[in-house]
């Protein structure tokens, strides 16, 4: 088999994607036959023993695709050693194919909740999470109070982070009274009935995002639920279960979903309201 660049060898391994294998290089958890590896070390995954903070990397695993609803108080990240619950632990090991482990396709925040996807296949995360695929992502948010309409026109105008000027796909709209309710039945706890919720899409995807704009024009997030990544939705996946990704939803994700970058939410969802 040809050399390949250790953080690419890493990726088909289900490891990571490319970026977060190149990070677990810099970091120095990688060896390879025996010695830390450099970014750019080109191995024979067929011939040389990888190992990634201490254990052994498994090549050419069956490749599994799932998707959780994560519950709020849930980690996303595989690394904190204080979590007294990660989304692995929730994941049945019969979706687990032997001799793989799988990883977060990005994360939810450990309060919010909702649809997580999670995969072996490093490119197929790596695609899912560039930018520059546009894979959208729709959140329903539960506000305590109804939002006014200067906090709607500041939040669909933009608000400025840390990062630069925050913005929403399309938007904010009000959430229809069955879609909630259909919500509503999968949430663990229900959600309070007396919440107002929308429906806001993000690609950008930055940290807390979403609670940030919110918190800034002074309407702090009461409940935060992830209900679509590209084409894939939430449906009626309980709160702490997961599903195996359909062979459509996981060509979708990496495929034609590049092209919702040039959709007009206008357009294709006349009947939707933005709020003002």
């Amino acid at each position: 088999m040809p050399e390949e660049r250790i953080q690419k060898v890493l990726a088909a391994a289900g490891v990571a994607s490319r970026r977060a294998a190149e990070a677990l290089v810099a970091e120095g958890r990688v060896r390879v036959d025996g010695r830390v590896a450099t970014i750019g070390l080109k191995v024979d995954p067929e011939r040389s023993s990888i190992e990634v903070g201490g254990r052994a990397v498994g090549i050419g695993a069956a490749r599994a695709y799932v998707a959780l609803h994560k519950p709020a108080g849930v980690t996303s990240t595989t690394r904190d050693r204080h979590a007294a619950t990660t989304v692995l632990d929730l994941v049945p090991t019969a979706l687990v194919p032997d001799g793989s482990r799988l990883y977060p396709v990005g994360r939810l925040d450990q309060d919010s909740e909702g649809l997580l996807l999670l995969t072996n296949d490093g490119d197929w995360a790596e695609r899912v999470l560039h930018p520059r695929f546009g894979v959208e992502r729709e959140y329903a948010v539960g506000l305590r109070m109804p939002l006014s309409g200067d906090q709607a026109r500041a939040l669909n105008a933009g608000v400025r982070l840390d990062e630069g000027l925050a913005r929403l796909m399309g938007p904010l709209r009000s959430a229809p009274a069955g879609k909630i309710r259909e919500l509503a039945a999968t949430l663990d706890p229900p959600p309070d009935p007396s919440l107002s919720w929308y429906l806001a899409t993000l690609q950008q995807g930055w940290k807390r995002q979403l609670r940030r704009m919110f918190g800034a024009v002074d309407a702090p997030i009461a409940r935060l639920v992830r209900v679509r990544i590209g084409s894939v939705s939430l449906g009626e996946l309980r709160s702490g279960r997961s599903r195996t990704l359909k062979a459509p939803e996981i060509a979708a994700l990496t495929g034609a979903v590049a092209s919702t970058k040039h959709t007009n939410p206008k357009r294709n969802n006349p009947k939707r309201r933005p709020v003002r």
